[in-house]
């Protein structure tokens, strides 16, 4: 459906829990998040019922995200009843990559057709201050894990951040492009952990270019504008949410694992799915689309978001 400005919602991106076994610094506490009781979080009977309300409305991509979804327990069901939904085209998942090696097969095998991979360099040392601990050789394994078990167009999702990323980090990534992998650049958003961050910190996406100056514009996808190495099978995707918003396109909604459902990232606006059921849930998504805002305000300052990356879905 169409949201009041005209725009055609059909993407739902659903946090499945808000924890995770990595500590990334723009988007976790350093000590982590009181884990929520159970009870707490959405059952995945409850998963089943949002995702097949938000299929009656015009929803055919759902992606699992998280806190990292690979801790969740009944992941791999929470996946193949979405997959089996009448209208659900795609089923994809946002991981960190961490747990692949175990999970690469029995996720295929669940109905997800895609994975992006969270990476924001290739230097260990770095990668374990930016998690706060985890290994880069996990991440590593996890993702020749995805690509052995047959998950084609992976992307690599990473954050640029001022003081962090290296033109070192920005090249090392890119290049993994020549191997087929797809590499997405996106711009710090001042939420959550980040929102009282200093401005240096927040690095434009032509931050790419000049560390890579050889990339040739070749196209759009969705959000990200495509950019290619001389002879690279994959591409480099700039996604820059702060310099250059994509409002205009937006086409997404978001649900949080405690089941409230938010028409913008960066809005303080929530609406509870919890308990509700059959024309109840499908009017509340169905409300929600149609107050979903013009535009978020984040290259003026902080989100308005209450929560951080972590408890939203990345």
């Amino acid at each position: 459906m169409k949201d009041g400005f005209g725009r055609e919602i059909n993407y739902l991106r659903l946090s499945v829990t808000d924890l995770c076994n990595l500590r990334c610094k723009y988007c976790m506490p350093a000590d982590g998040v009181n884990k929520l009781a159970h009870a707490d979080i959405l059952s995945v009977e409850e998963i089943e019922g949002i995702v097949r309300a938000a299929a009656s409305l015009g929803i055919t991509k759902v992606r699992i995200t998280g806190g990292e979804p690979l801790v969740r327990r009944g992941i791999l069901e929470i996946c193949r009843r979405a997959a089996a939904v009448d209208g659900i085209t795609e089923v994809c998942m946002t991981t960190n990559a961490t747990l692949l090696r175990e999970f690469a097969v029995p996720l295929r095998e669940a109905g997800v057709s895609r994975l992006n991979i969270s990476l924001d360099t290739l230097n260990a040392e770095r990668y374990r201050e930016l998690t706060r601990g985890g290994e880069l050789a996990d991440a590593l394994d996890g993702i020749e894990a995805a690509r052995a078990a047959g998950f084609g167009r992976i992307k690599l999702n990473a954050v640029l951040i001022g003081g962090e990323n290296s033109d070192a980090d920005i090249r090392a990534l890119a290049e993994l492009t020549r191997g087929g992998l797809n590499v997405r650049f996106i711009e710090l958003m001042p939420i959550g952990e980040t929102a009282e961050w200093a401005r240096p910190r927040f690095l434009p996406n032509s931050a790419v270019l000049k560390a890579v100056p050889e990339l040739t514009e070749c196209g759009s996808d969705g959000v990200a504008r495509l950019y290619r190495l001389p002879d690279a099978d994959g591409t480099v995707g700039l996604i820059s949410p702060v310099s250059s918003h994509f409002c205009p396109d937006c086409n997404r909604i978001r649900v949080t694992a405690d089941g409230k459902l938010k028409p913008c990232l960066h809005s303080a606006t929530e609406i509870n799915l919890r308990g509700l059921r059959g024309k109840a849930l499908t009017d509340a998504i169905k409300n929600a689309i149609l107050i979903k805002p013009q535009r978020h305000r984040i290259d003026e300052g902080a989100s308005g978001s209450l929560r951080n990356m972590n408890a939203i879905g990345g």
